[in-house]
């Protein structure tokens, strides 16, 4: 029996609010499904099961704040290899199969209604077509009974089925409450969670608004503001800490260079050009590649200060600082990014990016990044000098890709350049380390095709 405890998802956070539970006792769980929705002061976040078992007691109700390793649920071990398989809560027992003879079996057979065998045999001879369509509009053949010849299942009964109304396969409590809270009819809110379950998160994106009508004892409908969110007051709160303690504690210094990025920006274009729209890429990714590159090529930079000492990262974890709609910034991490192609990070952090915005970011991605890029370019920022997540060394940080003068070969003309600054702790390192991180930064822009 192992206990699974309130996780610590960031070096700032002491206690956590448990949002909701995504299982149920009875649940079986795999180590790294997501169990339950933790809200930090930062944001709302989905943990993950450290064990494979069966969920057996849910130790902590939704919307309590516990201090981290507090004990959240117990999870039951799975059972040994060869062990007899226990039966699901609620279901009976299997009994042993007894022998069948093949006369038995086709007198029992005989005895069945014909339909029946008639549509058990016609069932599964789905043309890839009715397949198809049936998989796009989200219909399971095996609950429609066929209308078409021999039982076959058709077009029309796939458009039968994808038109029914059809209600959310499971709501976790919490959202039930909320959609109540919030006025949201269930029966439209489509699930993002296990088996579609309908959560919180789902709840409040089909919330209608700034205002919500409720229907009061009295009879009439009269519209009332749900409570205000005071996450971003606790995020300010939370960053501010964490910021004053970097500046207190550590050594910062300061270096940038400007990169030539024609080389980059003529390759990405050619590639995006004989690229389908879903593989293309942004200058993002090629940045975000070289830093890691970069961090894999000088580790000295790459990892963590602790107990006095510097402590190298086991491989590159990259944090990408992402802004909030509502205020504040989380930094999602990109494991292994040094070893991403480039199309796969592309996705990875298009896909970090919304959930992070939406409050869907797991635990296992926002723990522990061993360095940290921002990016303000999109916001129209040339330069940024960051200040360090602690316990990481560095933050690197790019500006926006601008056109400017620029000589090549004692020849002036005008070429696009990012401003790529680091800020490192010495403590850790001193800026001829720092120097040959940007000089490698540099190199791996000149030459995107070996990103």
């Amino acid at each position: 029996m192992a206990e699974f405890t309130m996780p610590s998802l960031g070096s700032d956070m002491d206690e956590g609010m448990l949002q909701e539970w995504l299982v149920r006792p009875g649940d079986r769980v795999r180590k790294g499904d997501p169990v339950a929705v933790v809200e930090t002061a930062k944001s709302a976040i989905e943990v993950e099961s450290f064990e494979t078992g069966t969920v057996g007691q849910l130790l902590v109700d939704p919307g309590t704040t516990v201090p981290v390793g507090t004990p959240l649920a117990v999870i039951e071990p799975a059972a040994e290899p060869g062990a007899p398989e226990q039966p699901e809560p609620g279901e009976r027992a299997k009994k042993p199969a007894k022998s069948v003879t093949p006369e038995k079996r086709r007198k029992a057979e005989t005895a069945r209604p014909v339909h029946e065998r008639v549509h058990e045999r016609a069932h599964g001879d789905e043309g890839p077509l009715i397949r198809h369509l049936a998989e796009r509009a989200g219909v399971d053949l095996d609950t429609l009974h066929g209308t078409g010849h021999g039982g076959r299942v058709t077009r029309a009964d796939v458009d039968r089925a994808a038109a029914a109304p059809r209600s959310p396969a499971r709501v976790t409590p919490f959202a039930r409450r909320l959609a109540r809270e919030l006025g949201v009819d269930l029966s439209g809110v489509a699930g993002t969670g296990k088996d579609g379950s309908v959560r919180a998160a789902d709840v409040r994106e089909a919330a209608p608004g700034p205002t919500v009508p409720v229907e009061p004892k009295g009879g009439s409908e009269v519209p009332v503001r749900p409570p205000q969110d005071r996450r971003p007051a606790g995020m300010r709160e939370a960053i501010a800490g964490l910021m004053a303690r970097a500046n207190r504690e550590i050594p910062h210094y300061y270096l940038s260079t400007t990169v030539d990025m024609a080389a980059a920006v003529d390759w990405m274009h050619e590639r995006n050009r004989r690229s389908p729209v879903g593989e293309r890429l942004l200058p993002a990714a090629l940045l975000l590649k070289a830093a890691a590159r970069a961090a894999h090529e000088v580790p000295e930079l790459n990892g963590y200060w602790a107990d006095g000492h510097f402590a190298p990262g086991d491989g590159v974890r990259l944090g990408v600082a992402v802004s909030l709609r509502g205020g504040g910034l989380v930094a999602p991490v990109l494991r292994n990014a040094d070893a991403l192609e480039l199309p796969q990070l592309m996705a990875d952090l298009k896909d970090l990016v919304a959930r992070a915005r939406t409050g869907r970011l797991r635990g296992s991605e926002v723990s522990d990044p061993t360095i940290t890029v921002t990016n303000l370019g999109d916001q129209g920022v040339e330069a940024v000098f960051g200040v360090i997540y602690p316990p990481q060394v560095a933050l690197v940080g790019f500006g926006r890709v601008v056109e400017r003068p620029w000589a090549v070969d004692g020849l002036l003309g005008v070429r696009p350049v990012v401003t790529a600054t680091l800020s490192a702790d010495h403590r850790a390192t001193d800026g001829a380390v720092g120097a040959r991180y940007l000089t490698a930064v540099d190199r791996l822009l000149q030459n995107p095709e070996e990103l």
